[in-house]
Order: C-alpha cells, then sequence, then structure tokens
C-alpha cells in the first residue's frame, strides 16, 4: 500500500474540494493503491503529524511525506516509488549531493543563491499565483544526495522504524527536512532523488522569525 501522509488547517470537505493534494488523491483513487492519511484542521508541527502516521503504518507500506499544496502529477506513483526505494533507503524529488557546515537549505549554501549545478538534483514544478506553472529542473536525476527537500519525502515504514529514524518535533515546519535527511544519514540510510513529477504551490518562509528560530535549533543541535 502507497500511504500519502500530510496535514492540512482546511477541513476534510474543503481540503477534498480546493487543495491541490486533495485534488490529486480523487485522481489517484481509481487504481485503488493509494492511502490518504491526512491531518485535517490541524493545529501540529508536521514531524507530530508524520510520526504518528508511521507509527500506524503496516511494515511493508510505502510512506509518503508530502504538503496540502502539493500536485502529484504521476498516477503511477506508486510504481515510481517502489522503483526508487529498490534502489535508496528514502527518495525525494529534488536534493543536494553534498552538505557543508552552517548550509541554510537543501538548495543553498548561503540563503543568498542556489549551489552549483553540479551537487543538485532533480526537478520541482512551482505554481504560480495560481495558475502559471514553471518547470525548475536543478540536475540530473535520480542520484545519490545528502539533502532532500521536504516538499515530498518517500520510504518503507519498516526502514525508518527498523533504523529508528523519526522527525524531529522541535522542528514544526522550517528545517525538519534536512534535520530527517542527517538523522536518515546518520543511521546508515542512503539517500536519493527519483524522477517523481510534482507541483508545489508554495514559495516558503525562507528568511522569516520562524524560520531563523529554526535554523538556530538546527545548528545548535548538530553543533556547527
Amino acid at each position: 500500500m502507497l500511504r500519502i501522509i500530510a496535514a492540512t488547517r482546511l477541513d476534510r470537505l474543503s481540503f477534498e474540494r480546493h487543495a491541490l493534494l486533495g485534488r490529486s488523491l480523487r485522481r489517484l483513487a481509481p487504481r485503488g493503491e493509494a492511502h490518504a492519511d491526512i491531518a485535517y484542521a490541524n493545529a501540529r508541527g508536521l514531524p507530530e503529524v508524520f510520526n504518528a502516521a508511521l507509527a500506524c503504518a503496516a511494515a511493508d507500506d510505502l510512506v509518503v511525506f508530502t504538503h496540502d499544496d502539493v500536485r502529484l502529477n504521476d498516477w503511477f506513483l506508486s510504481e515510481r516509488v517502489r522503483d526508487a526505494l529498490a534502489e535508496f533507503s528514502v527518495v525525494g524529488v529534488a536534493g543536494n549531493r553534498r552538505r557543508v557546515a552552517r548550509q541554510m537549505s537543501w538548495h543553498s549554501i548561503d540563503g543568498r543563491s542556489y549551489d552549483e549545478r553540479e551537487h543538485l538534483s532533480g526537478a520541482v514544478a512551482h505554481l504560480r499565483d495560481g495558475l502559471h506553472e514553471e518547470l525548475r529542473v536543478y540536475g540530473p536525476v535520480p542520484a545519490p544526495v545528502r539533502l532532500l527537500d521536504g516538499v515530498f519525502l518517500a520510504s518503507r515504514a519498516s526502514t525508518l522504524r527498523n533504523a529508528g529514524v523519526a522527525f524531529d518535533p522541535q522542528f514544526p515546519r522550517e528545517f525538519y527536512d534536512l534535520d530527517f535527511c542527517r538523522t536518515c544519514e546518520q543511521a546508515g540510510l542512503s539517500l536519493g532523488t527519483w524522477p517523481i513529477a510534482i507541483t508545489h504551490a508554495s514559495p516558503g518562509k525562507f528568511g522569516s522569525p520562524e524560520w531563523q528560530q529554526a535554523y538556530a535549533r538546527y545548528l545548535a543541535k548538530w553543533t556547527e
């Protein structure tokens, strides 16, 4: 079973009608291979939601952690994830082959510009103004990486549980993905990108007070 895990501030009806992920799940429904595990009207941090869903998943479930403003463009998603997890322990759609001290995001070292293309991998389409879609290609894919974009993270439930890996609740929205990737690497799990087509509607909160506070906690945890 492909278990798609996400949180939304919307109620169930609004999510199914209006959220990009909600509409995507309707498209996947005819195949009967995907189960939606959505926290509706949610006020919890993403790690709390993700960890609770992971604890309830069957050992052989393929778990996908994503956002409610993501459109899943491939109705063969279960096959894509299954193929990816034959190569890597944890997979995503975009990432960085390297990690340096005090890195500010998976795609940027200094927060001002993208890392060199030779270090980046993957592609994500971005929705602007709710209408215009722009495909951003970061680099060749598939590829082994050290950091993944948290917009889409997939693994087997048994892989994460057996390795003792979970999301850290001290990063409710920002830096949960970088922290998760480092925890996976510390546990000996391989990370990689895979050609899975998604569209993301959020520009993120880079540089916001919430982001800066999370960055400080991230640096403190990893002693950088």
